[in-house]
């Protein structure tokens, strides 16, 4: 089969949905690949990059169309271009589906095959195929970086000669794909970052980013604030007044809001409201990233940036992953690619467009001549967050060196059982062994307990593996078996002369091993 990319017709899109690495890639699944002239060019990809990926560059939309039996683009295709589509063709494109029955209905009828990208189910053998979440990730990490570019200080705190320089304090509303990537951007730039969800289940990953979750008093609902992919639900009356509630508390102290909060096939809903933008301090930023469906701020005007009365700035821009449109073209091309590695279980350039497949049937809108729109739900269950556990009552500092000290005493009195074990032993072998042993058998007791005197003096914060009880003894055995290996009979002499090597051993592996360690942390 020929996969064929035209280039992108909307004002302002700059992403192509076929990279010259991804060409190469599905030459291997045994298509051919075709790329309309100056496709790639906005995203830095130029034509001779495909040529040498082996890919054929044709002149003008319509020979692109006409010569290629799938078409890969990235936006919703217009009418204009629906009319290239017969029965032979397959388009693979973003589509939007609840918001273009039309052109829905139009690509049924000219018995074209459509996948919308946008439809890709939320299960895990799809993940490598997900287009919404490659492209919220680059959204999320743009919206921060958007929200620098407007505001007038440094995110992180600094103390300079000039003066003391306050963080940042971001707020992040909504913790899916975009609301995680702008929290790690966020905290990565240094600083403090709050985040919000409805799904109290997603507390977990935003604390393990470096940010504070912001928790509300409504246990009932936040139980229960999830539905089946991970994706969010639309919230009662009641936790909604006291969503509204805990932002209007926050919004005098927070510089930078990024809003995230999408429903599937739904408006945006009203998140951050207009009390709450004239509370904000003059030179604060609001990020829409709700902007294309109405946006969490009703204040936002979609592609625009504006600047409100009392001087915060409100960014409505709706083509953040095409700002990065590199990167961008990138992931989605890779996306396309794996779904085509699906449609081509064969690797020999036949398309088996399986609609009993769960990731394929969910994605087809057309097909046939029918329209396959809305899919039936997934045989394989959604990706679905789990919910928190139980949080453990956190231990003071006193309590955890309290069990500290208990688990080192109880190691220790266990040791000094078994040495005193063997030390009756030993007694009642010298019982009946010569005179001359009880002079041995006195020096070796004495000799332990020296070493636990010693040992029981030491704070147990010293003792690190290379301090231990054993390493530390082990001078003791070697100052014992000194004053023996001078006896006269060969097997004291023998078992002394052993005891030094051993102990030697273990003390001079010992500073060997610490000397390795610091030159770890020395600067070359």
């Amino acid at each position: 089969m020929k996969i064929g990319t035209p280039k992108e017709i909307l004002p302002g899109e700059n992403r192509v949905a076929m990279t010259p690495d991804s060409a190469r890639m599905l030459q291997k699944l045994g298509h051919e690949c075709l790329v309309e002239a100056g496709a790639g060019e906005k995203a830095g990809f130029l034509d001779d990059a495909y040529r040498e990926a082996g890919v054929e560059v044709v002149d003008g939309a319509d020979a692109l169309w006409s010569g290629a039996d799938i078409i890969a683009k990235v936006r919703p295709p217009t009418e204009e271009e629906l009319n290239h589509l017969d029965s032979s063709k397959t388009l693979i494109s973003h589509f939007y589906p609840g918001s273009n029955e039309e052109l829905m209905k139009l690509a049924a009828d000219k018995g074209a095959s459509v996948i919308a990208m946008d439809m890709i189910p939320r299960i895990s053998r799809a993940q490598k195929m997900d287009a919404l979440s490659s492209m919220a990730n680059i959204a999320g990490y743009r919206a921060v970086i958007e929200a620098g570019n407007n505001f007038g200080r440094f995110f992180t705190g600094q103390v300079t000669a000039a003066g003391k320089v306050p963080p940042a304090k971001v707020l992040v509303v909504g913790a899916g794909v975009a609301g995680l990537a702008a929290i790690g951007t966020s905290t990565s730039l240094g600083a403090i970052t709050y985040a919000f969800d409805v799904r109290p289940e997603v507390a977990e990953q935003v604390e393990s980013m470096g940010a504070e979750f912001v928790y509300l008093d409504f246990e009932e609902e936040q139980e229960d604030g999830s539905e089946s992919g991970g994706y969010a639900k639309p919230s009662s009356p009641e936790f909604r007044e006291a969503q509204l509630a805990k932002f209007r508390e926050l919004a005098p102290d927070i510089d930078i809001v990024i809003t995230t909060a999408l429903i599937p096939n739904r408006e945006a809903p009203e998140l951050w409201t207009e009390d709450m933008v004239k509370a904000m301090k003059p030179g604060s930023v609001i990020v829409d990233l709700a902007a294309e469906r109405g946006g969490n701020c009703k204040m936002t005007v979609k592609d625009e940036k504006i600047v409100t009365d009392n001087g915060v700035t409100i960014v409505g821009y709706t083509d953040f992953p095409s700002r990065m449109a590199t990167q961008s073209s990138t992931l989605y091309a890779t996306n396309i690619r794996h779904l085509m590695t699906d449609l081509t279980p064969e690797k020999d350039g036949k398309v088996d467009h399986d609609m009993e497949d769960d990731v394929i049937r969910g994605a087809t809108i057309a097909h046939a001549g029918e329209v396959t729109f809305p899919p039936p739900p997934p045989k394989t269950k959604a990706i679905a967050a789990q919910k928190p556990k139980p949080k453990e009552k956190e231990k003071t500092a006193e309590e955890k060196r309290a069990e500290e000290m208990a688990a080192f005493k109880q190691q220790t009195k266990q040791q000094v059982t078994l040495l005193a074990v063997g030390a009756v032993l030993m007694l009642l072998v010298g019982m009946i062994a010569p005179a001359s042993f009880l002079q041995h058998f006195i020096v070796f007791v004495l000799a332990c307990f020296v070493g636990f005197q010693v040992i029981w003096g030491v704070a147990h914060s010293l003792h690190t593996p290379l301090m231990a009880v054993t390493n530390a003894i082990s001078s003791i055995i070697i100052l014992g078996a000194l004053m023996q290996i001078g006896s006269g009979s060969f097997l004291v002499i023998l078992l002394a002369a052993l005891s030094v090597f051993m102990a030697g051993i273990n003390i001079f592996g010992g500073f060997l091993v610490t000397r390795r360690m610091l030159a770890m942390f020395q600067k070359s």
